[in-house]
Order: C-alpha cells, then sequence, then structure tokens
C-alpha cells in the first residue's frame, strides 16, 4: 500500500484532520498515512510550498501527496492531480505546484469526481481523498478528469530582480528563530554574477554568505543558503526573528557592487 500524505492549513484544533485520516481508513483500512505538516498559515501558497518542497522528495516512490492549502476551487484554480518524478499530488491549482516542480510536470489532470454531499466547503475529505484512495487501490490519474496542459504560474519573488537588486520576503521563520526567505542561490548566482554585495535587512548590513554558524562570532547575524536552497538569515547562538523584530512577508533586499570579485 503506497504512502499517503497530508499537508494542509487546518491547523491542529478543530476536527478536519481526523475527519481527513477517517474518511481514508475507511476506503483503506490498511493506509499509510503520514502528516507532514497541518500549521500552514490559512491559504498561505509561499510558505505552503517551502515546507511541502522541503519534504516530499524524500517519500518513496508511489507515493501520493494530499496538498490542502486554500483548497476550495474556482473557475481558475480547479482542483488537480499531478504525476511527476514517480509521486502523485493532489490539490488545488492555485500556484503552489508550480513553486514546488523542479521541471513540468509529466501529467497534470484536472479533476472531475461527483461529490457524495451538496456541501462542497471540505474538499478534501470529499475529492482528494477519493482521488488519492483511487489511485492507491492502482488507478490510473487519466479516469480522473481531463488532461491539463500546465499548472497556474506563481513567482517566488513577489519583484523581478534588476541588474543590480534583488528584492525579496521572508517566507518561513523556523522553531529557532531563522528567517528563510523567497530569494533562491540561483537568483542570486544569476543576479550577482560574482560581484560584491550588501544583504539588508531591518537596518542590518550583511556583506557575505556562510556555510556554516561558526563562521561568525556568537550573536552575530548571518546568511547562508539552506539545503532546499534559499537564502536563510540567522543569528549565531540567538533568534534573528527577536533580534530584528521582522514578521512573516517583510522585505529584504540585496544590493550588487559594480566592483568585480568578492
Amino acid at each position: 500500500m503506497p504512502i499517503i500524505t497530508l499537508t494542509s492549513d487546518f491547523g491542529l484544533k478543530d476536527h478536519y484532520v481526523g475527519t481527513v485520516k477517517g474518511s481514508i481508513y475507511s476506503e483503506l483500512p490498511d493506509a499509510q498515512i503520514v502528516d507532514i505538516s497541518h500549521q500552514i498559515p490559512p491559504c498561505d501558497i509561499l510558505q505552503g510550498a517551502y515546507i511541502f518542497s522541503n519534504a516530499w522528495p524524500h517519500f518513496p516512490k508511489g507515493s501520493i501527496h494530499i496538498v490542502a492549502v486554500n483548497a476550495v476551487s474556482t473557475v481558475e484554480h480547479p482542483h488537480v492531480g499531478v504525476f511527476l518524478n514517480g509521486h502523485y499530488f493532489i490539490g488545488n491549482d492555485n500556484g503552489l505546484f508550480s513553486l514546488i516542480f523542479p521541471g513540468q510536470p509529466e501529467l497534470i489532470v484536472e479533476i472531475n469526481i461527483r461529490q457524495d454531499s451538496n456541501f462542497l466547503t471540505f474538499p478534501t475529505r470529499d475529492v482528494f481523498v477519493k482521488a488519492a484512495c483511487h489511485i492507491a487501490r492502482g488507478g490510473t490519474l487519466e479516469v480522473l478528469g481531463k488532461r491539463k496542459a500546465s499548472l497556474t504560474e506563481r513567482s517566488r519573488l513577489h519583484q523581478p530582480p534588476g541588474e543590480l537588486s534583488i528584492r525579496g520576503n521572508i517566507i518561513y521563520i523556523d522553531s529557532v528563530g531563522n528567517l528563510v526567505t523567497d530569494i533562491t542561490h540561483a537568483i542570486f548566482k544569476d543576479t550577482g554574477k560574482g560581484r560584491n554585495f550588501t544583504i539588508e535587512i531591518a537596518g542590518y548590513n550583511i556583506e557575505k554568505i556562510v556555510s556554516k554558524y561558526s563562521d561568525v562570532a556568537d550573536g552575530e547575524m548571518l546568511a547562508f543558503f539552506n539545503s532546499s536552497g534559499y537564502l536563510e538569515i540567522a543569528q549565531n547562538k540567538g533568534s534573528a526573528v527577536k533580534a530584528l523584530k521582522k514578521t512573516m512577508n517583510e522585505s529584504i533586499r540585496i544590493e550588487f557592487h559594480t566592483d568585480a570579485g568578492r
């Protein structure tokens, strides 16, 4: 029986996560369910993409991933099933999937499943669970709806990089207070072209990228690219979020200098 992962913005206070799991077990008593996260802020596509993209590649091929972040469909953003690199993904085509995939999926299907209820506010239970269980039993994506040529695109950066600068945003704050931005190593490298730079955040300037915390003194701020390739701001033996008093979606700027080299 393939693994079914769950990622959502449901939180843990209410009955929603339990209802989804119960619905899966009712159809597949031997199901293997793994929670990735249910603490994504409501409808936060960027944070949902960041958390999910760090987890799914570590699951075995054949895994089925239900991603319920802003899950209610619209005409512009229908429910979809996606196949890529041996994995199945079920969710809303609201831009989240375009942020997590390394390339064009092998198959995209716009899901058309008849609901048993007239209430349309819980598609994770009424649509996503049915689709996931169908695949887990050996069914194919194609029978769930019609093929779709592409996914809704969502940019990681609110503002495209300029010739001499990148403006990004904080998309995630981890449990130790590190600030994860939406600036990737690829964007930094392509824009910087080896030039010296200054990272500007909350009136604090950082002028080098380090590989580990101990590269700076205790209490000093540092910048590094994390294991997922995103620029992260931290404080050695401290909390960057407390030191800089920054919150989600606040801006960060990298200014590249015209002098060559590093």
